[in-house]
């Protein structure tokens, strides 16, 4: 048949091939017929029958990837030369997911976090515990009902990946903007819109002040956000695609802190508390780190239409009852507040332990995580809003009688980089001739421990050290891991430290007790190469290796009486990006992210 009509039926002449791609199509009013358009192929207008389109939906919002039998035939003028004959969505048929819960019992939690960090094509290695809890934070969209997530941060990091790639349950709307009837109900055809037919809804690009969105577009969203339905006429329907929103930003994170909130970048529209409120977790994109080469990995992962699935299949699960079982949240928290911190504690159990088998303490950091995602949503608000202060609102729970309160590290930051102001105002005023205000060696507590959180930033080795190294002659380090490469340059940096500390014309000397390890390439030469750099410098530099054995923890010890033990040693910090000359983690390690650790000071 040459040429098409409003009787199409999709025969070609004979020839056909079969191809992959994303097809996607649109009704053309002038020819009263539906055409697709494929995104790699190129091709535009090819006419699809309208079967294909009732029997997969989701080719008219977004698209779907399939195998596709496309034939030729000779067209009339202005027509495509192309016809569909077929298509066949790539996709998992089925699941046996009662097989994969099984199987999970058999991984450890950290063996299973790995697995999946490389399904996501992830190196786990080298990324911080938070970190993965943040990337594996990003699938619950796929897995929760409902769910309304935002991230805002650097460009570079990844965020929108996962929407666009990783599921075929997932549409990424680029530019992040869309009309009420593309999102939720076309009103001349009655065509359900994204949140009927996907399971996530990511809007892209979602940050900036000068984009225009119409006002009846977010009450819509906000109706549909709150109460899982939207209005057509007079007539409520409801859907289950959850919504995730996601933008980078400009200002830094202390910026929006002390000028404005966290929310500071959203269009004008956006910035609307009543919105906000409905986001049940708001992701610190600030804390992933821009994408680097050798964060990928090269190991095994699930197929990634089967894990996407098996996702899929978790929407119809509730795995939050375990909160209640084990924890009791503050009675503070508002009803919004506590149904946020279930979806989130409930949608990364179903991720990490969909076998439900898991510690308090496993359950402990999901819920805390789950909480400071919600507490940064509440504390921007409270900002924004005076009526969302007029009720205080705890971030707290209650586990074995014990009160915990969650705190998110930007704040905990932000007080830290306030307080070291105000010190450098009082260095200020100390050389203008005020009275000095730097802490002595012997007003500082006798017995004091620090805590550090995995992931906090603002954290130094003059922040930990100087004031107890103050006026020392002597140091010695215990520390049986200084071997790698970057363990010994954290050394290095350590003697630098001192090394600025010292008055001009006094000498400090510092002794090194660590294990020779043959394992590990240029360790000796690299300690004698410092060993040399420091001579005729303030630092008498001296290491010896001893018998692993006899070593016992690790330690600071100085001549004026401080034993500074050490729970991560001099390895404080997470990988950061060491060969960019031009990054401030490299010369700054307050720009550093920080491993969990404590240090506690003793004088003896």
């Amino acid at each position: 048949k040459k040429g098409y009509d409003n009787s199409f039926n999709g025969l070609s002449d004979g020839r056909v091939t079969k191809i992959i791609d994303r097809v996607q199509a649109s009704f053309n009013a002038d020819k009263g017929r539906s055409e697709a358009s494929f995104t790699n192929l190129g091709v535009t207008k090819v006419p699809i029958q309208d079967k294909f389109a009732r029997q997969f939906p989701k080719i008219l919002t977004g698209g779907i990837w399939a195998i596709i039998s496309i034939g030729y035939i000779t067209p009339e003028k202005g027509d495509s030369p192309w016809i569909i004959e077929n298509i066949k969505p790539i996709q998992i048929s089925d699941i046996d997911f009662e097989e994969f819960t099984k199987l999970r019992s058999e991984f450890t939690t950290d063996e299973w976090k790995q697995i999946l960090m490389q399904t996501l094509g992830l190196n786990i290695e080298e990324f911080s515990p938070n970190q993965v809890l943040l990337q594996l934070a990003r699938l619950v969209p796929f897995c929760e009902r409902n769910y309304n997530l935002m991230e805002l941060g650097p460009k570079g990091t990844g965020k929108s990946y996962v929407y666009s790639e990783f599921s075929p349950h997932g549409i990424l709307i680029s530019g992040g903007e869309v009309s009420a009837a593309k999102l939720f109900v076309n009103n001349s055809n009655n065509s359900i819109g994204l949140v009927g037919v996907w399971d996530s809804v990511a809007f892209d690009e979602f940050a900036g002040k000068e984009k225009r969105v119409s006002k009846d577009l977010v009450d819509i969203m906000k109706n549909y956000m709150a109460n899982r339905t939207f209005s057509r006429g007079k007539e409520s329907i409801g859907a289950e695609g959850s919504m995730v929103f996601v933008g980078n930003t400009k200002r830094s994170v202390p910026y929006m802190m002390k000028h404005a909130d966290l929310f500071e970048p959203l269009p004008k529209a956006y910035y609307d508390s009543a919105f906000l409120d409905r986001i049940h977790c708001y992701l610190p994109g600030w804390k992933v780190d821009i994408i680097r080469g050798n964060m990928f990995s090269d190991g095994f992962g699930f197929i990634v239409d089967y894990y996407a699935e098996i996702l899929h299949h978790l929407r119809k699960e509730d795995y939050s009852s375990s909160i209640r079982e084990h924890f009791k949240l503050d009675p503070t928290l508002s009803e919004r507040d506590k149904v946020a911190v279930l979806k989130t504690y409930g949608g990364l159990m179903k991720i990490l332990f969909p076998h439900n088998e898991f510690t308090i303490d496993e359950a402990k950091e999901i819920l805390e995580f789950a909480m400071a995602s919600r507490r940064r949503v509440k504390k921007q608000l409270e900002k924004m809003d005076e009526t969302f202060r007029e009720k205080p609102t705890y971030f707290k729970y209650t586990l074995d009688g014990l009160e915990q309160e969650v705190i998110t590290l930007e704040e905990i930051e932000y007080d830290q980089a306030t307080v070291s102001a105000k010190s450098a105002a009082e260095r200020e005023e100390e050389t203008t001739g005020s009275e000095p205000t730097k802490k002595s060696s012997k007003s500082l507590p006798p017995n004091d421990t620090i805590n550090i959180l995995d992931g906090q930033k603002g954290i130094s080795y003059y922040k930990l050290f100087a004031d107890h190294l103050d006026g020392a002659r002597e140091i010695q380090i215990t520390d049986p891991y200084i071997r790698k490469f970057y363990q010994i340059k954290n050394l290095f940096e350590f003697l630098r430290m001192v090394a600025e500390m010292t008055a001009i014309g006094d000498e400090v000397k510092v002794k090194l007790i660590t294990v020779n390890d043959p394992e590990v390439r240029d360790q000796e030469a690299n300690l004698t190469k410092i060993e040399d750099s420091l001579q005729g410098s303030a630092i008498d530099f001296e290491y010896y290796f001893d018998d692993p054995q006899t070593m016992h923890g690790r330690h600071i010890e100085t001549d004026t009486g401080w034993d500074i033990i050490l729970d991560m040693g001099l390895d404080i910090f997470h990988p950061y990006d060491s060969r960019n000359p031009f990054s401030l983690a490299q010369t700054n390690q307050e720009e550093r992210q920080c491993k969990k650790f404590y240090v506690n000071y003793v004088k003896t």
